[in-house]
């Protein structure tokens, strides 16, 4: 029995002094814890990243007879000798247009600019005379007319064209020279109105139209410009699409 209690009682301070020992353990990592780290002056120091440099928007200069006609709303003229890109903006340049940034006259005198005289016409009274009656069918046949762009100007309203799908082409009959083209697209138009509340109402419309482009040799360059002769421009829109 003696024996026995001896055995209890060891195995009781065992226990004590294991908890004593745990107790100890945890107290340390406890205050390892909770006492902040001392700075290494051997470190290296921490580095931030500075912020990027302000650069300005890539220019625009010398792609575009004039950039700031977007200012506007209107579509800017490209300088190129690709019948496709420049069939893409002159089709889209003939239905895009605010109200409320610029008059409809100011803009059609606008499109006049992107006009050259038909080369199949030897003299030059013929051309001049030719060209101021495609820019008068623009004004009469193919633009948004002037009733409509009255009630559209009542309601703040403003109109975005794009071409969508591909562009088919037509020979210019009677054209030596192969320089000129007829392109013919589907253009969605995006007429924006505003309410009397201030909210905006947004709907489509596709048209399919024509416009015949000359690049090459004999077209003229907008005066004051960077275009070349040979630069493409516009000698005609049509009514009615030219199928090919």
């Amino acid at each position: 029995m003696a024996r026995e209690r001896t055995r209890q009682r060891g195995l009781l301070w065992a226990l004590i002094g294991g908890a004593i020992l745990l107790a100890g353990l945890i107290a340390i990592f406890v205050n390892a814890m909770l006492t902040p780290p001392v700075d290494d002056p051997t470190s290296p120091p921490a580095i931030t990243p500075s912020a990027p440099p302000e650069t300005s928007p890539p220019a625009t200069t010398g792609d575009v007879v004039d950039p700031n006609v977007v200012e506007v709303g209107w579509v800017p003229e490209p300088i190129t000798t690709d019948p496709e890109l420049y069939i893409r903006r002159a089709l889209e340049a003939a239905s895009t247009f605010d109200t409320q940034l610029g008059e409809r006259e100011e803009w059609l005198t606008y499109l006049d600019t992107w006009f050259t005289p038909d080369t199949r016409y030897t003299s030059s009274a013929d051309q001049q005379e030719e060209m101021e009656a495609a820019q008068l069918e623009l004004r009469q046949s193919v633009v948004l007319p002037e009733p409509e762009w009255d009630s559209l100007s009542q309601e703040e309203g403003r109109v975005s064209a794009s071409v969508v799908g591909d562009i088919g082409f037509v020979d210019v009959p009677e054209d030596p020279s192969g320089d000129m083209r007829i392109g013919t697209a589907d253009v969605t138009l995006t007429f924006v109105r505003v309410s009397g509340d201030g909210s905006e109402h947004a709907y489509d419309e596709t048209v399919r139209v024509s416009v015949q482009v000359l690049c090459g040799e004999g077209s003229v360059p907008t005066p004051g410009s960077s275009q070349q002769s040979g630069d493409c421009k516009v000698v005609r829109y049509f009514p009615e699409p030219m199928e090919p």
